[in-house]
């Protein structure tokens, strides 16, 4: 008995020495400069959370550099990352190797399943070979049409308005507006099915889909309790994980379950109807059919499920219009601040269509328009719909650094050891305005900083004009183009017919963090996305 107490001891012993060993030895990055901790319960996690998306990485990176330390619950220490190098070797040379932390990973199986969000390595390896089919840039160009359509829509049942009003001015919800019509148009460019969204038909889907990031996404970080129990998730067992957003009767989950089980059955309905389409050779150009078509043709190892495709559906449903909508929201609130942008670009407009003779705008004519496509990217520069990602390094690693930080022992800090299993929140809001890559005005909304040749950088971040709006490398947002051509097409359309002005409202816009940036009136998060601007119709005469 004795050798037996003896043994045990030993083993718990032999135990304590190692956690301490290799809590000692293991990489510390306790010398990364960064704020102080608000509390040993919440750390600085309401800071990075529940402020405005974006005010406290600007904050940290003007005080602290391109990486900073700082706490989570119980003293956990991440890092905010913004450096370019950084984030460049996170996202392009490191593949895989910084993948979803787990809690984040589960929010995109409640929000879309098991599709190319939620994918990891070999996974997001088949899913993303399959896609790209119907994701190209001469793809996205065909869909051009389509999106002018919409806008049109949305043009005329703003005239209505504007004309029946007294003043001929109207105050319209930018974000319903374009939730609406843009939600109409990805369900004919995806998916060959109508919303009805602009004529308010009667839509289970539509209905489903509507103020779902707000009401899930943008719940968790409205509480500390819901804050705190998304945090708590990491230290759960998968299976209990997923026990509780399977069961949960919090707002959080029922509204996202019940977009599924809709989503599910309008999906299956979809690919049914392709892949008996496809059989029969008669396949359409949407792009759930050329999904559909393109898995046919994989080999059976490497194809999608049923469930998969259908969480492509979800995915691009979500992704596909909540993302355009809030973009051209923030665009359009922009304009309205900045009156003598909105002259100029509704000028290059005008010209063009006088240039093409009143035919319909194609691609190319808004391709060579330079000043809308400034606007374009200059919004999203200073409003990335997608201000963070969080991933955790697979093993232990260094993050090279543009810009050397000073660390708290006073040495500076030229390359980062990280640890494995380190969480890394990556500030795609704090590296757009990183003043290095945008210049000294980078918080100032300057179109012409695209116009001036100015924009040059060694390191080289994301996929579109360096800017990391739609991520980089094997993870950026395979819609992008896309959302682009669908951006040009509705700015082109409603900047040439209308005119934006401010409202009281307008002027207490909070940029709120809901899983997509969504713009919401000060004390009124609860109500979901709103931006009211004053509409008139542009008078060519004037």
């Amino acid at each position: 008995m004795e050798s037996y107490t003896f043994s045990l001891t030993a083993l718990g012993l032999f135990v304590v020495v190692l956690g301490v060993r290799r809590y000692l030895t293991r990489i510390s990055v306790r010398h990364v400069p960064g704020p102080p901790s608000e509390s040993f319960v919440f750390g600085n996690l309401a800071d990075v959370h529940q402020n405005e998306a974006g005010e406290t990485d600007f904050k940290w990176q003007d005080l602290y550099g391109g990486v900073v330390r700082f706490k989570a619950l119980f003293g956990e220490d991440r890092l905010l990352v913004s450096d370019p190098k950084a984030l460049q070797y996170i996202y392009q040379t490191s593949g895989y190797h910084f993948p979803k932390i787990p809690e984040k990973q589960e929010m995109a199986k409640i929000m879309t399943g098991t599709g190319i969000l939620w994918a990891e390595a070999d996974v997001h390896k088949r899913h993303r070979k399959v896609m790209l089919p119907g994701f190209g840039s001469h793809e996205a160009k065909s869909y051009f049409p389509i999106f002018l359509h919409h806008a049109d829509q949305i043009s005329m049942k703003w005239k209505d308005i504007i004309m029946t009003s007294a003043d001929q001015s109207a105050v319209l919800d930018m974000p319903d507006w374009a939730s609406r019509a843009m939600l109409d148009a990805i369900g004919e460019a995806a998916f060959d099915y109508s919303f009805g969204a602009m004529e308010d038909v009667d839509n289970e889907l539509s209905k489903a889909y509507y103020n779902l990031l707000a009401d899930t996404l943008g719940a968790v970080n409205r509480s500390k309790a819901a804050l705190i129990m998304q945090n708590l998730w990491a230290y759960l067992p998968l299976s209990v994980l997923n026990y509780v957003t399977s069961n949960s009767k919090s707002p959080i989950f029922t509204h996202a379950r019940a977009t599924e089980r809709v989503a599910n059955r309008v999906a299956k309905e979809l690919v049914d109807a392709k892949s008996e389409a496809h059989l029969q050779g008669k396949g359409a150009k949407d792009i759930m059919s050329l999904l559909v078509r393109a898995n046919a043709s994989e080999d059976p190892r490497t194809q999608l499920s049923n469930a998969e495709l259908y969480a492509q559906m979800r995915t691009l449903m979500l992704a596909g219009h909540e993302t355009t909508a809030s973009t051209l929201s923030w665009a359009l609130l922009e304009l309205s601040k900045n009156q003598e942008v909105q002259r100029r670009l509704r000028a290059e407009i005008w010209e063009k269509e006088e240039e093409i003779g009143g035919r319909e705008l194609r691609p190319a004519d808004v391709d060579s328009m330079p000043y809308l496509n400034a606007v374009l990217k200059e919004t999203l520069r200073f409003h990335p719909v997608s201000p963070l990602n969080h991933r955790m390094s697979g093993r232990d690693d260094v993050l090279p650094l543009s810009k050397p930080i000073m660390g708290t022992n006073g040495e500076e800090i030229h390359k980062l050891p990280i640890p494995k299993g380190m969480r890394l929140v990556l500030s795609i809001a704090a590296y757009n305005r990183n003043k290095d890559v945008f210049g000294e005005d980078a918080d100032v909304f300057n179109p012409d900083r695209w116009l001036s040749g100015d924009l040059t950088s060694s390191v080289n971040v994301g996929v579109y004009s360096n800017l990391l709006t739609f991520a980089g490398g094997i993870r950026a947002c395979i819609g992008f183009r896309f959302a682009l051509v669908e951006l040009q097409a509705f700015l082109a359309e409603v900047v040439g017919k209308f005119e934006f002005y401010p409202t009281p409202q307008s002027e207490k816009i909070r940029r709120e963090p809901s899983g997509v940036m969504i713009p919401t009136i000060t004390g009124e998060s609860e109500k979901g996305a709103q931006l009211p601007l004053l509409v008139r119709v542009a008078a060519k005469d004037d």
